[in-house]
């Protein structure tokens, strides 16, 4: 079956991290790996820092190939987008994914996210990006590079911790997998299981071993379940069509 399966990145990343996954999955997907504004310096965009604006931009790129089937997949903040960019797609009545992924993004609650990493200066956030690891140490320690790099780091961690959704929304009606690293300290699987909730179709939460970034070395496992759960859901019922969504 051919399938387009759309792969967000983290906060402060770009497609280059997830640049090996197509060869990942079977043959007939089309995988998109579609960057944040604000990537780099041949990238003259601004970093969107509105969770809303981001998924607004999102929407606006990738509009045209939001039909037939397709999946979002999301890491840390691209777990943001995917789950919001699914949302507005049902609010407006359009085609729904046919599976949503959510990886290393613990689950809303009340308070919101607890840390504000956006607004620490520049000395603490090299130091807390270098402990999370996904951040080439180049860029940390390279005062030109990281001039360069910092406004969309910045711009996506504000987008990741200052989200906050609508604590009245209706679980989805798309099937929802969850993965995380077992000794995440940003994400801990203890805040991954609230997504149980978030889905009428909740097909698991899966865990890896390593920390927030369990698949940078090597994605062989984390795409290997992917494929398992993506394939699940095909087999399913399509979700409702635009129009009669309950």
């Amino acid at each position: 079956m051919r399938l387009r399966l759309f792969v967000f990145h983290h906060a402060g990343g770009s497609h280059l991290m997830y640049r090996d996954w197509p060869a990942h999955f079977p043959a007939g997907w089309q995988v998109r790996i579609p960057d944040a504004p604000g990537r780099g310096p041949l990238d003259a965009r601004p970093p969107v820092a509105d969770t809303a604006a981001l998924v607004d931009h999102f929407l606006d790129e990738l509009g045209p190939e939001l039909t037939g089937p397709f999946a979002l997949f999301g890491h840390s903040m691209g777990g943001v987008v995917a789950y919001e960019l699914t949302r507005r797609l049902l609010a407006e009545g359009r085609t729904l994914p046919r599976w949503v992924g959510l990886s290393a993004r613990a689950a809303p609650h009340p308070g919101g996210e607890a840390a504000g990493r956006h607004l620490l200066d520049d000395e603490a956030l090299r130091r807390e990006l270098l402990s999370m690891g996904g951040t080439p140490p180049a860029v940390l320690d390279d005062a030109e590079l990281w001039a360069l790099f910092a406004p969309a780091i910045r711009a996506d961690l504000r987008v990741a911790e200052t989200w906050r959704p609508d604590p009245a929304a209706a679980p989805l009606p798309v099937p929802l997998s969850v993965y995380g690293g077992t000794r995440d300290t940003t994400s801990p699987p203890e805040r991954l299981t609230g997504w149980a909730a978030r889905s009428r179709h909740f097909l698991g939460l899966h865990l890896f071993d390593g920390g927030h970034f369990y698949f940078q070395n090597d994605p062989t496992a984390l795409t290997a379940q992917i494929t398992r759960d993506l394939r699940h859901a095909l087999s399913l019922p399509a979700p409702p069509a635009p129009g009669i969504l309950r």
